[in-house]
C-alpha cells in the first residue's frame, strides 16, 4: 500500500497544512496509507488524535516520515537538506517556484525525485478543483481588505448618525485577477466606494458586476496569457498607467495592488511622489511585496509609514485565515492526486504526456521534463547538469 506523507510546514509563522482530518478517509478510500508528522495540525488546534481517529498514522519523527513516504504532500518546498531523506523515485508535491529556484530543481533531479509544482497547475476547466494559486489568492484578496480596514482610521461604510453623516471610504484596487476580484467583493460588502483597474479591459464587466467602478485607461494593445495572467506592459504603457491612476490613488483612502507577473518580478505601480499625494493616514496594501513589490518603499513582511501613509507588505496573506486556507489547499492537492490515481495498480500514474501533468511536473527520473522551465533556464544561462537538461515531455 503506497504511503502518502504530510510533513509539518517549517516556514516561520506558517499555520497552514496540506491535510485536515476530513481528507484522511478520502485518501484511504483511494487505497493509500496516510502518514503525518507529529504536530501537523497544532497551529489550527487540530490534535494528532483527530488525525488518528480519521485513519491516519503518526510518524515517530520527521526523518521517518520522509524515508517511508512514496508521495510527500506539502505547502512549501522541503528544505534542501531533507531531499536525500526521501526514497529514490518518490513524488514531492508543493509550491516549488521553479523559475527562481533552479538550484533546488537540480537537487530534485540529483536525488531522483519526481516533483509537481502546485503554482504550475494550468488554468483550464479540468483543473479548477486543483488550482491552489486561485484558492489561496481568493482568500488573500479578502485578508488584504481586512488588514487595510484595521489600519484605516475611518470606517468603510457610509453611516447616518445623530452627529452627522460619515462618508464611505474610497478603495482603489489595481489588478482584477482572482485576488483583486475578491478584494473588490469584500470591500463592497463592507460598504466602501470601490474603483478598480486592470490592464485587461476584458475584466471590466466582471468589476462592474460586483458593483465597483472600472477606471478606463487607454493603454493601446494589451491582453492576457493563455493561463489568464496579464501580459507585461511596455515602459511607455507603464508610464501611462502610472500617470492616469495617480489621481485616483490620491483621492483614495485605501489602495490595494495585486499586480504580479508569473515567473517574473512584479511591476512597480506606485512611486514615492504618488504616495506623498495621498491623505495622511491612508493605507496601501502591496500584495507583491514579498516578490519585489508594486510600491516603491514597501517592505516584505512589514508595515511601514511613507509620507504618513501606512504601506502594508506583510505578505503571507492566506495564512491570515489559515483554517479555511488549509481546507482549500488540502482539497486542491487531494483532487490532484485522485485525478491521476490508477486503481488497477493502486498508485499515482505520473504520465508526463498528459495535458495537466506536462504543465506542472518539473522533475522526473533525474531530469527536468518541463519544456517552459527548461527553455527558461537555457535562455537565462542557468547552469544545469547535462542529464537534467534532456527533454522527455512537451509542456
Amino acid at each position: 500500500m503506497p504511503i502518502i506523507g504530510f510533513p509539518v510546514e517549517t516556514k516561520p509563522g506558517e499555520k497552514r497544512c496540506a491535510l485536515l482530518p476530513a481528507n484522511v478517509k478520502a485518501y484511504t478510500l483511494l487505497g493509500a496509507s496516510v502518514l503525518i508528522e507529529k504536530g501537523l495540525g497544532e497551529p489550527l488546534h487540530i490534535s494528532d488524535d483527530d488525525y488518528v481517529q480519521a485513519g491516519a498514522q503518526v510518524a515517530d519523527n520527521r526523518d521517518v516520515l520522509l524515508k517511508k513516504s512514496d508521495i510527500v504532500l506539502a505547502l512549501h518546498k522541503l528544505p534542501s537538506s531533507e531531499l536525500r531523506s526521501l526514497k529514490a523515485g518518490a513524488l514531492l508535491v508543493s509550491y516549488l517556484d521553479p523559475f527562481n529556484e533552479s538550484a533546488y530543481i537540480q537537487q530534485l533531479c540529483d536525488a531522483d525525485l519526481s516533483s509537481i509544482s502546485m503554482e504550475m497547475i494550468p488554468r483550464i476547466s479540468r483543473c479548477q478543483k486543483m488550482d491552489a494559486l486561485s484558492s489561496q489568492a481568493s482568500l488573500a484578496g479578502y485578508v488584504m481588505v481586512m488588514q487595510a480596514a484595521n489600519a484605516l482610521e475611518t470606517v468603510l461604510p457610509m453611516m447616518m448618525t445623530p452627529a452627522g453623516t460619515l462618508k464611505p471610504a474610497k478603495v482603489f484596487i489595481i489588478g482584477a485577477g482572482v485576488a483583486g476580484l475578491q478584494a473588490i467583493a469584500t470591500a463592497k460588502r463592507l460598504g466602501a466606494s470601490v474603483t478598480a483597474f486592470d490592464t485587461r479591459s476584458v475584466v471590466a464587466e466582471q468589476v462592474r458586476s460586483l458593483g465597483a467602478k472600472f477606471l478606463d485607461i487607454d493603454l493601446g494593445q494589451t491582453g492576457e496569457t493563455g493561463q489568464g495572467y496579464a501580459q507585461a506592459l511596455s515602459s511607455e504603457q507603464m508610464q501611462i498607467q502610472q500617470r492616469e491612476q495617480a489621481k485616483c490613488i490620491a483621492d483614495s483612502d485605501i489602495v490595494i495592488t495585486t499586480a504580479q507577473l508569473f515567473g517574473r518580478k512584479p511591476p512597480v505601480l506606485i512611486d514615492q511622489k504618488t504616495i506623498a499625494s495621498m491623505r495622511p493616514g491612508s493605507v496601501i496594501v502591496d500584495m507583491a511585496a514579498e516578490n519585489g513589490g508594486n510600491v516603491v518603499g514597501s517592505v516584505s513582511g512589514e508595515t511601514v509609514q511613507i509620507h504618513d501613509v501606512n504601506v502594508i507588505g506583510t505578505g503571507f496573506w492566506a495564512n491570515g485565515v489559515a483554517k479555511h486556507a488549509s481546507q482549500m489547499y488540502a482539497s486542491n492537492v487531494f483532487n490532484l492526486i485522485s485525478e491521476f490515481w490508477d486503481k488497477a495498480s493502486n498508485q499515482f500514474a505520473l504520465d508526463v504526456e498528459d495535458e495537466v501533468l506536462s504543465a506542472c511536473v518539473i522533475s522526473h527520473q533525474g531530469q527536468v521534463v518541463h519544456k517552459m522551465i527548461n527553455d527558461f533556464y537555457q535562455q537565462h544561462g542557468v547552469p544545469m547538469h547535462a542529464k537534467a537538461t534532456q527533454m522527455t515531455a512537451e509542456a
